[in-house]
């Protein structure tokens, strides 16, 4: 019996992502090549290449596992992040390249950028969470081009417009993208029906496999926020003071959801978010933290919104607009993510202060800015993504086939075809 699901992913889909690699390859073939500078090549690639390699981890098995706790939607979660990520990073690449020296139009490739690239295709993995088990794969590869342009070109305004530097545009990746997935996931929002209310349970298993992810996000995520950091004083303060952060959400997350409970029992969705909400919060300001509390602090206070936003925002603002969420991504990402840019931006406050620095002033103006564009840009950007998903020339998923394995792979186990 031949498969039932719509044609777009036995047809479409091949063909629209071989073309697209194939004028990737050329774009690449006409406009880049790898960097021939004088540079000592061991030391760009033993300090580049560790990061690289970090950030890596964190993309490809951070965020694959973390979002694998539906009980049916296991391989596609894995798998569709590490397709998003594959394309994500080609396309990123030719963007930081292009943006950086458009009067050249040649893309030089350093490690430094194959590394800006994969946090920059970090975004759609965490959008896609918004939307996991609602798109076919056919609309995850529109997502990931649209989302990259857009958070590229917000970097770029960011920088030469706001003068804001490149480690600060980078962190506000998490404010961007929540937004933006949930502007998607609402375009696309339809009523569940029972079954796939089902199918969207946690199981014991899946979750485990969830935890793995957190637990991957966890340990790397210091490399993550000092990544960009290029004085050793201030990547040393984004280590430390990242690890602070996590460390405080962590214990909150845990010691939280056993006292939201009746039964002071410890939820594991709670568990997969909130622990992470330090890193996010502390990832613009890490290197200015003069002091451990204060990241501690920080952490803390994520650690309790993303616990509450777990508890409250699914029941409350989610029904009230319409918005399902299926990861969570506003009270791990987007609500942690705020807090981080208000900190960021209170920092800078008492820092001119201390040095009453007029100039300082207009920086701050420009900080609130930066915090502003990102998420109207996240917002705006995802609003036009998901009204051009909605569209029925991609053949969206049937809802009663939402988060369901059987429709996107082969089960050779199964008697009959889906």
């Amino acid at each position: 019996m031949g498969s039932k699901y719509p044609r777009s992913m036995r047809g479409c889909l091949p063909l629209w992502t071989l073309i697209l690699e194939a004028a990737l390859i050329v774009i690449f073939f006409f406009f880049a090549n790898y960097d021939s500078s004088s540079q000592d090549p061991k030391k760009i690639v033993v300090t580049h290449g560790a990061i690289l390699q970090d950030v890596m981890v964190m993309a490809a098995l951070g965020m694959g596992f973390l979002t694998s706790s539906l009980w049916r939607y296991g391989w596609s979660s894995v798998a569709f992040n590490l397709f998003m990520l594959a394309l994500g990073v080609q396309w990123a690449v030719l963007l930081d390249g292009f943006l950086e020296h458009p009067p050249s139009w040649k893309v030089v490739i350093k490690l430094s950028r194959i590394q800006q690239a994969t946090m920059s295709a970090m975004s759609v993995l965490i959008s896609a969470g918004a939307i996991l088990g609602k798109a076919n794969l056919a609309q995850l590869v529109l997502m990931v081009l649209m989302e990259v342009t857009a958070f590229s070109a917000m970097r770029m305004i960011s920088r030469q417009f706001l003068v804001a530097d490149n480690h600060v545009s980078m962190m506000y990746i998490h404010v961007f993208a929540a937004y933006f997935g949930l502007t998607v996931a609402w375009c696309l929002s339809r009523p569940l029906p029972k079954e796939a209310e089902e199918k969207e349970q946690r199981t014991t298993s899946p979750s485990l496999f969830a935890m793995l992810g957190t637990l991957f996000l966890w340990m790397f995520w210091p490399s993550f926020n000092s990544a960009l950091l290029t004085i050793p004083h201030e990547r040393k303060n984004g280590v430390f003071n990242t690890y602070y952060a996590l460390a405080v959400s962590a214990v909150t997350a845990i010691s939280l959801s056993a006292l939201t409970h009746p039964q002071g029992k410890i939820s594991m969705t709670h568990i997969h978010n909130a622990v992470l909400a330090g890193g996010v919060a502390v990832g613009a300001s890490c290197h200015l933290i003069p002091s451990p509390w204060l990241a501690m602090v920080l952490g803390l206070v994520a650690g309790l919104i993303s616990i509450g936003g777990a508890k409250c925002l699914p029941v409350c603002f989610n029904r009230v607009l319409g918005i399902h969420d299926t990861c969570g991504v506003h009270y791990t990402f987007g609500l942690p993510g705020l807090l981080g840019g208000i900190a960021y931006i209170g920092l800078m406050v008492h820092k001119i202060s201390w040095s009453k620095n007029t100039m300082l002033g207009f920086q701050v103006l420009f900080d609130t800015g930066v915090l502003s564009l990102s998420m109207a840009m996240g917002l705006a950007s995802g609003l036009i993504t998901g009204l051009i998903l909605n569209l029925k020339i991609w053949k969206a998923p049937h809802v009663a086939k939402y988060f369901d394995d059987q429709a996107f792979w082969e089960f050779p186990h199964l008697a009959v075809g889906f």
